[in-house]
């Protein structure tokens, strides 16, 4: 086992976890603060990508290229829906939310890729949705509209935005993870520039444009280094299972610095996500090396 890589993705987690609480102190709204996250990232993975060389043994694809770029436009709308959550709820209930990703995921390939669904797949589906709905804090929300004012939508937003990101990059294979990510955040600027009012960067705090660099330059630039420079050396699982340690920190650090204290239905439902995303992730993988077993013993 590659601990390096390990250490190097559980890291990567472990810093995108206080993405909530960067992003709540950057003093500015999610479509400017998107903007300047994908300057940042298109500059130091950019700038990384060129160094390195790397840009000078790319095998481009038109067809692959076009595909990024799709996946570039559901990855600025993750970000931008994901920012908006945490603008109307915690940062803690928003990350739950925005990991029910990888249910989407699965729910995708079975209806466009004709993947096997098995019923403790679909349990896990109607965990997880119970889950979210829990989470919300329904127990004090007495209309329709205070439900769709409470954050909820722009949350699931973001994980399906996500999801589809996963989903368009599954067929990925020529393009390295650097060009993937510089055409997606070229993508990002040219998508939010227009809509961008620049008269939200005046009178910001040195506290506020600390927190707005470090969102672009550690938590874009440097994680996604981090991110990418490590999975390629992990098996899927072990991958999918170090995804975790970025809501654990998010919470963690939402209760401990932001004194968030989730209600005991809400607690209800994020173990109902987190056991339902657990299952989903780790039962392929058990059932995978159980019929490896029972064919090495024919």
């Amino acid at each position: 086992m590659n601990v390096s890589a390990i250490l190097k993705l559980a890291a990567s987690m472990a810093i995108f976890g206080s993405i909530g609480l960067f992003t709540v102190n950057a003093g500015i709204p999610a479509i400017e603060l998107v903007f300047v996250r994908c300057i940042c990232a298109t500059l130091f993975l950019g700038g990384l990508w060129f160094v390195t060389g790397g840009h000078k043994t790319e095998a481009w694809n038109r067809k692959e290229a076009i595909q990024i770029l799709c996946c570039g436009v559901f990855l600025v709308l993750n970000w931008v829906f994901l920012f908006k959550a945490f603008e109307e709820m915690s940062i803690s209930i928003a990350i739950c939310i925005y990991n029910l990703a990888p249910i989407i995921v699965l729910i995708l390939g079975a209806v466009f890729l004709r993947e096997r669904v098995t019923i403790g797949n679909v349990a896990a589906i109607i965990v997880c949705f119970i889950g979210s709905i829990f989470i919300t804090g329904i127990e004090h929300l007495h209309s329709i509209e205070a439900f769709m004012n409470s954050g909820f939508l722009w949350a699931l937003l973001s994980a399906v935005c996500y999801a589809m990101t996963m989903f368009l990059s599954k067929t990925l294979k020529n393009l390295s993870p650097y060009a993937t990510t510089f055409l997606q955040t070229i993508v990002g600027i040219v998508m939010l520039l227009p809509m961008c009012d620049f008269s939200v960067f005046h009178g910001l705090s040195a506290k506020n444009i600390f927190f707005i660099l470090g969102t672009g330059i550690i938590h874009t630039g440097f994680v996604y280094y981090l991110f990418f420079d490590s999975i390629r050396h992990l098996p899927t699982i072990i991958v999918s299972v170090l995804t975790f340690v970025d809501p654990v920190v998010a919470i963690l650090l939402d209760i401990t610095i932001l004194s968030f204290r989730p209600t005991w239905l809400q607690c209800v439902g994020i173990l109902f996500i987190f056991g339902g995303i657990l299952y989903t992730v780790l039962k392929p993988a058990s059932s995978a090396e159980t019929r490896k077993q029972k064919k090495l013993a024919q």
